[in-house]
């Protein structure tokens, strides 16, 4: 599990444009269904072929990254977020820019040391940062294949910390990508299972919309990320989900905003862990959301859920998870799938 989830997290894959991580997706999936196949936009359908009901699975394959916008005369390139980034982030990452070959670079911006002493109390926002490849010119940076659209990816890889603890990338949400993949692998259940990889979750939850719309199963299960809050400087209110405290059930994202989860299936995934002694944890968010929050309102509605790996620093190359947490989670929704039968809608 742990050699899957580090070449699914080192592998590109941009919203819009996650045409190698969908290739890998397929490869690993194909092993375990019964049919596969690629929707218009891009998304992975894995069917296990069963009986009633038909449960869809999701989880998004895509990340946040950069697209080249520009590129000035002195060949340093500017550009866009493609989703949610918070600036600071940015500042000083090493990324690669995905042309006909791989570019490598640095996102630099004006050094300290010339800054006037009101600009060093200033956050330094994307707009005054600049991705510096080498290049001399803009001649130069276009005969080494940078144009206008690239799509950009931070160059880190994932690393293991200590105490069963990685490191890396894009672990949202390539961890759900790997519950999804591992469950498919050990679950033995009579039910019809959609598993889907989902594109373009990070700017707009769009591949889950289009995805479910088509299959219109009879509920849902979202493999994701939630925010920890176990580290300095989170308010004690906001500390309460924990790494190696278990999976995570979601009971309302973005204030009830997003998905409020229907109380059948958070009290069908909480029996399922108690009575087969697997840690949980519950959420209830005030920010973000996930694919869940467009499958639950499909056509005339699909009962959905979410469960979630605890995840530090997200949206960021350093993002840190327990691999006991993910561990949890597959064997939380592997039982619950096995015991469908115990879910009353």
């Amino acid at each position: 599990m742990k050699k899957l989830l580090k070449k699914l997290a080192d592998i590109p894959g941009i919203s819009g444009y996650e045409e190698k991580i969908r290739s890998f997706v397929m490869n690993e999936m194909e092993k375990y269904v019964d049919e596969i196949r690629v929707d218009k936009l891009g998304n992975v359908i894995g069917i296990k072929n069963g009986g009633q009901p038909a449960i869809m699975l999701a989880a998004h394959m895509d990340e946040i990254g950069l697209m080249v916008k520009d590129i000035d005369k002195d060949g340093f390139i500017k550009f866009i977020k493609i989703g949610g980034w918070f600036d600071q982030i940015l500042l000083n990452s090493r990324v690669v820019i995905h042309g006909k070959k791989d570019v490598y670079g640095v996102v630099g911006s004006k050094p300290p040391h010339l800054m006037k002493d009101e600009d060093k109390k200033k956050a330094i926002t994307y707009e005054d940062m600049f991705i510096d490849i080498g290049a001399k010119s803009r001649e130069d940076a276009e005969k080494n294949g940078i144009k206008i659209g690239n799509v950009i990816s931070l160059d880190t890889d994932m690393k293991e910390l200590i105490n069963g603890r990685i490191t890396g990338k894009a672990l949202d949400d390539r961890i759900g990508i790997v519950m999804m993949l591992e469950t498919l692998k050990k679950v033995k259940s009579k039910a019809t299972i959609y598993a889907v990889g989902t594109v373009q979750e990070e700017v707009g939850l769009k591949g889950a919309r289009t995805s479910a719309f088509g299959l219109f199963p009879d509920l849902a299960i979202v493999c994701e990320v939630a925010i920890a809050g176990d580290h300095p400087g989170i308010d004690e209110k906001d500390r309460h989900i924990k790494l190696d405290g278990g999976a995570v059930i979601t009971v309302a994202d973005a204030s009830g905003r997003g998905l409020i989860s229907h109380p059948s299936i958070i009290e069908w995934l909480e029996n399922v862990a108690k009575e087969n002694r697997i840690k949980y944890q519950l959420e209830v968010a005030e920010g973000g959301t996930t694919d869940a929050a467009v499958i639950h309102l499909t056509k005339t509605g699909i009962p959905s859920g979410v469960i979630s790996v605890p995840l530090r620093y997200m949206h960021s190359g350093v993002e840190v998870a327990s691999l006991k947490d993910i561990e949890s989670s597959i064997n939380l929704l592997t039982k619950a799938i096995e015991n469908i039968d115990k879910l009353k809608i």
